[in-house]
């Protein structure tokens, strides 16, 4: 089944997101600004993409992921590593991005600056237990499979 993702701009100039290629997972997420931003080394700013969203479902998340572009040549991510925006939320899509290099870095308007993948949710039931199934690895912790 395809699931509609609608796109509200609240800015004129914001950029509506869309696959670059048929094969592409996320969809681009450009700045919508009225003055160029600079990020200094170790800053992080909040950027708005001027766009709120509204999914056909409420059994999804949209996830925001950096642009590997920007991270291996800027070395600009998200401050928060993953986004999400929960599927009813309906403000203004806003981007924390952070500058992990040693030089500022200039977000102008339209700059593509984080990727969005809508993706299903499973919300479970929670119960609490006394015990839980053993298993081969149990409570064995990081660097206990010996990788």
């Amino acid at each position: 089944m395809n699931h509609i993702l609608k796109i509200k701009k609240l800015n004129e100039n914001a950029v509506v997101p869309a696959q670059a290629t048929a094969g592409s997972a996320g969809m681009d997420l450009s700045a919508c600004l009225d003055n160029d931003v600079i990020i200094a080394p170790g800053e992080i700013k909040l950027i708005p993409t001027g766009l709120a969203a509204a999914p056909d479902t409420d059994q999804c998340a949209l996830l925001i992921y950096p642009r590997s572009g920007l991270a291996s040549k800027h070395g600009i991510s998200l401050a928060n590593c993953v986004g999400i925006v929960d599927s009813d939320y309906r403000g203004e899509i806003k981007i924390p991005l952070i500058n992990n290099s040693h030089e500022s870095f200039t977000v102008t308007n339209g700059m593509r600056i984080a990727q969005m993948i809508m993706t299903p949710v499973i919300i479970p039931r929670i119960e609490t237990a006394d015990s839980l199934d053993e298993t081969q690895r149990s409570s064995g912790g990081f660097g206990s499979t010996g990788q």
